[in-house]
């Protein structure tokens, strides 16, 4: 074979094997529980479910001032949605 088709082989190859790398989604092990602090803190959350690639049900958080998310149990979604609602109004007290 000729070393031009055996380079573009291999381009195509290492092209196809990072592309599909990328699309492996990252899913929570275990959870953790969090302070009422860190729970205060929290920008956003996104459920993950069992029924999918995933394997437990879980709330992944991603807390202010943090790089990586933190998974918490999927029962402190509640909680999270209560104090969301409740800190505009405390804002407007003070």
């Amino acid at each position: 074979m000729d070393l031009k088709v055996v380079l573009v082989l291999a381009f195509l190859s290492a092209l196809a094997i990072t592309s599909t790398n990328g699309s492996i989604p990252r899913c929570c092990i275990g959870t953790k529980m969090i302070t009422r602090k860190l729970l205060l803190k929290v920008d956003r959350w996104e459920p993950q479910y069992s029924d999918g690639i995933c394997d437990i049900d879980a709330l992944v958080v991603h807390i202010k001032g943090r790089r990586k998310p933190v998974c918490v149990d999927i029962r402190m979604q509640a909680l999270l949605r209560r104090i969301k609602r409740l800190q505009p109004q405390q804002s407007k007290r003070i």
